[in-house]
């Protein structure tokens, strides 16, 4: 089977003007001195060979700056190589930079028609399927509105909605959908999943790293315009994550689930080797009542002697929502940890509310200038957390007591006495 998007040893070359004249004043003074404006190009791609077969979803990560746009441009054939071949079997849809191929002046239903045509869709054809890109943006009565007055969200929204609908071989999507909402995104997601499954090829450009990792069946990490690794998504993104974390000289040891549940970080010299929850008495337990103790023990050992250690922790519900992040350098009494035990957050009276709970759990260093964990494990220990005798709502409940006028009186004439004034 013809692949439906081919580069064959690509390049690309940009030819930069950093001295260039500004004003024809500055070009005649120029001529007349017979100087020549400097130049200097700039290869953005080097040798790229790359194949996307149908129905294939391939994501690209790179820093900025490193041609992921640019590659972009090529399989679009918006711009053309320096270098090489770019083969492009069948219709592309592509959702590059904001507004790209909309006439701000004309509406977004105009806009639609402007886009189908440019593809080379008849009147006929898009006819069919305008209302449907209609509803999938859910931009509703905007839809007669000039898009120059669209915020950058609706300009997504009706951009891949277009894109989508054209029945493209190939669809090109670039960091445009980080504007979206969550919602949107998700169902972006999801279109991209039926147009996969309807044998839709897909070069997807993004700096989330975990989408790409969830939707994508293959990846490449870009940088110095030469791909450095292809792959499957989860060896591209960790030798990623690994080079951009080498100057802090910390290392990715696992990625974890699509959630991140399970990721492991760190530099290595101390190890967390447990986690676990505690009640009142001391003894392991993963189900709590709300108001009653909650310990956490970490236990870890030293692979190396460090100069200095503090312990952290994160409390998430289920669904990703972070709740608190204690750690040992906020107390005043400072810890002294050994080579090798247990460190123990207790509290007295868990203020939680009834749901499911995750922990994570790090050791680092507290003098370093930002944060660099020597172990650093990611949502990788569960709790529940029953209601208590007076079931209330929320996500925590805050220590307090109620008072009447009285005792708040009294409680503010005693705090002056005692000078909390």
């Amino acid at each position: 089977m013809v692949p439906v998007l081919e580069f064959e040893h690509v390049a690309k070359k940009f030819i930069l003007h950093p001295t260039r004249p500004r004003s024809l004043q500055e070009m005649v003074i120029a001529w007349l001195r017979r100087q020549r404006a400097e130049r200097r190009e700039f290869w953005v791609l080097r040798d790229i060979s790359l194949t996307v077969e149908r129905g294939e979803v391939v994501g690209v990560i790179g820093d900025n700056g490193t041609g992921k746009s640019t590659m972009l441009k090529l399989a679009a054939r918006i711009i053309e190589p320096t270098r090489g071949q770019v083969a492009v079997n069948g219709r592309v849809g592509a959702l590059l930079e904001l507004g790209v191929g909309f006439h701000p002046d004309l509406t977004g239903r105009e806009n639609i028609y402007l886009s189908a045509a440019l593809v080379g869709l008849s009147r006929r054809e898009i006819l069919p399927l305008v209302e449907e890109i209609i509803a999938f943006s859910g931009i509703g009565e905007f839809i007669d509105v000039p898009v120059r007055h669209y915020s950058s969200g609706m300009l997504v929204r009706l951009g891949f909605s277009v894109a989508t609908s054209i029945k493209p071989d190939i669809l090109l999507v670039d960091e445009v959908l980080v504007v979206g909402d969550q919602t949107f995104r998700q169902q972006c997601v999801q279109r991209i999943e039926e147009m996969r499954a309807e044998g839709t090829a897909i070069l997807y450009v993004s700096h989330n790293l975990d989408e790409i990792r969830r939707i994508c069946d293959r990846a490449l990490w870009l940088d110095e315009g030469i791909i450095q690794v292809e792959g499957h998504p989860d060896e591209v993104v960790q030798a990623y994550m690994n080079h951009t974390l080498r100057e802090r000289q910390l290392k990715v040891r696992a990625l974890g689930d699509e959630q991140r549940r399970g990721w492991h970080l760190g530099s290595g010299e101390v190890e967390i080797t447990g986690i676990f929850t505690l009640d009142g008495e001391g003894d392991l337990c993963d189900t709590f009542v709300s108001g009653s103790p909650f310990i956490v023990r970490i236990d870890y050992r030293c692979r190396q002697p460090v100069s200095a250690m503090a312990f952290g922790l994160s409390i998430y519900t289920e669904d990703g929502i972070w709740v608190t992040s204690p750690n040992s350098t906020a107390q005043a009494d400072r810890l002294t940890p050994g080579p090798s035990g247990s460190i123990y957050y207790v509290v007295e009276s868990l203020p939680l509310r009834a749901g499911t709970y995750e922990i994570t759990a790090a050791v680092f260093d507290p003098t370093a200038p930002e944060y660099k964990p020597y172990d650093h494990l990611h949502r990788v220990h569960r709790f529940t957390v029953q209601e208590g005798a007076v079931p209330q709502d929320g996500l925590v409940e805050l220590p307090h007591r109620w008072l009447d006028e009285g005792e708040w009186t009294r409680l503010h004439d005693h705090r002056e006495k005692v000078g909390y004034g």
